[in-house]
């Protein structure tokens, strides 16, 4: 294998750790809050997945950027539900 693919898995599997540890610690009443922070994040995510996937060829890249695309589709929609379900609760 590659160097670079090594160091690539490296610090995927890191930033899993360290992103599973970071939520564990956010308590039940700030997680929907902060989901919806999140889905800005994944908004971007989208706009340079749709950069990568739109090349035109097909390729590795630009499979993989297709499905960044569906999955952080997936995130937002959610995201903005569970949001909209927490909003409701509110409301009289």
């Amino acid at each position: 294998m590659s160097e670079p693919l090594i160091a690539g898995l490296v610090v995927f599997v890191l930033a899993s750790f360290v992103g599973f540890e970071v939520i564990n610690k956010v308590p039940p009443t700030l997680h929907t809050p902060l989901m919806s922070g999140a889905n800005a994040v994944s908004g971007i995510a989208i706009v340079g997945a749709m950069l990568v996937a739109g090349t035109g060829n097909l390729s590795v890249t630009t499979i993989l950027g297709l499905i960044a695309v569906v999955l952080a589709m997936v995130n937002v929609v959610g995201g903005f539900l569970v949001t909209d379900r927490m909003l409701q609760m509110f409301k009289k």
